[in-house]
């Protein structure tokens, strides 16, 4: 079989899994896994080489920018302490437990290697819980702290990753040194990722051409991670903080037609690159496997260990962390009270790892500049697979069940105000239809037409909720510009809402489609 006719069945599989994984109801990650697993005693299969070198600048991009982009800011910057707390502390805390018990378990392995590998698997991927929400709900602020976290962690993890590379490759390791190097190389990032953000938002608020426009969304985060790196610094950071940036633009700066296309475009890019990376672990099994021949039932204890050690570090983080903080700072405790037992359960539970510890083991260098093999390199990659297996099966499949048993229900906040900023669109838009100048531009009929339909959707707010039952009608000539304007109203009076704190990202971008699809329809009828 030749290396096209393999990307082709890889293609298939994912397709077919992902729509499997909606009528078992188990996390599409979990099936992706057991695949790759399967494909790697397919007799002559081919396999598909990626140098090490390559994986970052060709996966970590693509993956961490859209979530960036698409993080709701005011639930992030809400919510920003326990994320922190996530993705900063238990990432640190879980890269030294599995950094010193690897170092002490595996004979032969450099403390070094250790924290390679601790970070390589301290951070948590949302991919099977937001798939397990959707299907699921539960409550937002819930959602929130695990999507921020999942975002963060990844830069801190990988900063931990270069050190440790640096490290191994050098042979010696300063914690002081690091520490310092690490805030540079942070702010670095950060302060690149700002820049590029600010540079892309002029340029596509000037454009409105949906090709050009997707073309540089699509090259941005490549080209934001490669000057961060080239600079030295962090190159994720640079890109989650562009994403960010231009996340709560992309509703003022970003064209209609654009915006359609955007969301669609790069949804399907992480979905593919999500499933050829847990794809591709499975199909360099064979030859990591060949390498713990004879030590099946030590490797065995220590994949053990290692599992219970990043899921009981996670247990434990998360309920000091939510709860020791507020018993002793009372303060804090008034700010924001204590949650939900359950709540803070269900955050410890989901700690599945994923796609980006996998394109991170891959990622690792092959042989040191002295030309002697990577020390540990097929051990950390046959630990990082069977972390990544035993959290998605374990945790990843038990996630509903522990939700149902926990009895944990939605709040529907979302709902709520979406069915809110769509009521206050919507009146905005028949105040506009009322200023006296539109009688001077329009016939009144138009205007009377256009204002009754209004008036229609602002009855079936109250009876449908905000998903509303429009009806399609025959528009006389110079309908559709008096529409384009009102639906203006409607997209500043959401954009004010959001920016006022009074809905987040997600109901904005809900409104907006529906929004921008109104216009591609009138677009469509010239």
């Amino acid at each position: 079989m030749e290396t096209f006719e393999l990307v082709i069945l890889l293609l298939i599989v994912i397709a077919a899994l992902a729509h499997l994984s909606r009528s078992v109801r188990v996390p599409y990650p979990a099936l992706l896994v057991v695949a790759g697993l399967c494909l790697s005693f397919v007799p002559h299969l081919p396999r598909i080489r990626i140098p090490p070198e390559l994986v970052f600048v060709i996966f970590f991009p693509p993956l961490l920018y859209p979530a960036a982009l698409f993080t709701p800011w005011r639930d992030f910057r809400a919510n920003l302490r326990p994320i922190l707390l996530l993705a900063i502390g238990l990432v640190l805390a879980t890269s030294a437990a599995v950094a010193f018990m690897a170092h002490h378990l595996i004979p032969g392995l450099p403390l070094a290697a250790g924290f390679v590998l601790g970070a390589i698997v301290s951070p948590p991927d949302a991919v099977a819980v937001t798939a397990i929400a959707d299907q699921i709900r539960v409550p937002r602020r819930i959602i929130a702290v695990l999507e921020g976290e999942s975002l963060v962690n990844d830069a801190t993890a990988l900063v931990i990753y270069r050190f440790a590379v640096a490290a191994v490759v050098g042979g010696s390791f300063s914690m002081s040194a690091a520490s310092g190097l690490f805030f540079v190389v942070s702010a670095g990032g950060i302060g690149i990722g700002l820049l590029w953000g600010w540079i892309v938002s002029h340029v596509q608020r000037r454009l409105n051409d949906p090709p050009i426009q997707i073309t540089i969304s699509l090259i941005s985060p490549f080209l934001t991670y490669i000057v961060a790196e080239r600079c030295g610094f962090s190159g994720v950071l640079a890109v989650v903080t562009a994403g960010l940036f231009l996340g709560w633009r992309v509703p003022e700066i970003i064209r209609p037609a654009s915006r359609l296309q955007l969301h669609s475009i790069w949804e399907m890019i992480t979905f593919l690159l999500e499933g050829f990376l847990f794809l591709f672990i499975g199909l360099e099994l064979p030859d990591i496997i060949q390498t713990i021949s004879g030590r099946w039932v030590k490797f065995g204890g220590y994949v053990g260990v290692m599992v219970a050690t990043v899921i009981l570090v996670r247990i434990v983080w998360v309920f000091v962390a939510t709860y020791v903080p507020r018993l002793l700072i009372p303060a804090l405790r008034k700010k924001d009270a204590y949650p939900e037992w359950r709540h803070t359960t269900l955050i410890a539970w989901t700690g599945m790892r994923g796609a980006d510890s996998l394109a991170a083991a891959i990622a690792l260098p092959l042989v040191l500049p002295n030309g002697n093999l990577f020390p540990g390199r097929d051990e950390i990659l046959i630990l990082t697979f069977c972390i990544i297996f035993a959290t998605l099966v374990l945790q990843g499949g038990t996630l509903p069940t522990v939700i149902r048993w926990l009895g944990i229900k939605g709040d529907n906040l979302d709902d709520k105000e979406e069915h809110t900023a769509r009521t206050k669109a919507n009146r905005a838009a028949l105040s506009f239809l009322a200023l006296p100048e539109l009688k001077r531009r329009y016939d009144h009929d138009i205007v009377e037409r256009l204002r009754a339909e209004y008036l229609d959707r602002l009855r079936e707010l109250e009876i449908c909720g905000s998903g509303g039952c429009e009806e399609e009608h025959i528009l006389p000539p110079g309908f559709d510009d008096l529409e384009r304007e009102a639906l203006t109203v409607e997209r500043r009076m959401i954009i004010a809402l959001r920016n006022e704190g009074a809905i987040n990202d997600d109901a904005l971008r809900s409104i907006q489609r529906d929004l921008d699809l109104a216009e591609a329809r009138l677009d469509g009828a010239e």
